[in-house]
């Protein structure tokens, strides 16, 4: 079992930059893949970007590659999503998510999610 807490979100101006922060508690954190999705209103959850156990490999949406750039650092289970050069279109509830057997970007493919942290942008 792992317990995730995202921080970060807010609102921000287009063009701007937001770090968005994700907490995991509880056992052999480092042998999990962590994901940020997103959720906007009205429309379903989206995988936005992943990154392997030791953070050698990552992956991104086609809509955010380029702008954000997922990092972790296994001493302080934690997963970072960087937001750069933020749009409008970027508004949503930004949630992680954690499994130990998968890469894929399907939402129910992950166990173990945090609450969300909202994150808004303004044109």
């Amino acid at each position: 079992q792992v317990q995730l807490v995202e921080s970060g979100g807010g609102l921000v101006q287009a063009g701007g930059s937001l770090r968005l922060a994700c907490v995991a508690s509880g056992r052999a954190y480092s042998t999990y893949v962590m994901v940020w999705f997103r959720q906007a209103p009205g429309k379903e959850r989206e995988f936005v970007a992943l990154i392997s156990r030791n953070g050698a490999y990552t992956a991104y949406a086609d809509s955010v590659r380029g702008r954000f750039l997922i990092s972790r650092d296994n001493s302080k289970n934690t997963v970072y999503l960087q937001m750069d050069s933020l749009k409008a279109e970027d508004t949503a509830v930004y949630y992680c998510a954690a499994d130990s057997l998968t890469y894929s970007r399907a939402v129910g493919d992950y166990n173990f999610w945090g609450q969300g942290t909202q994150v808004t942008v303004s044109s």
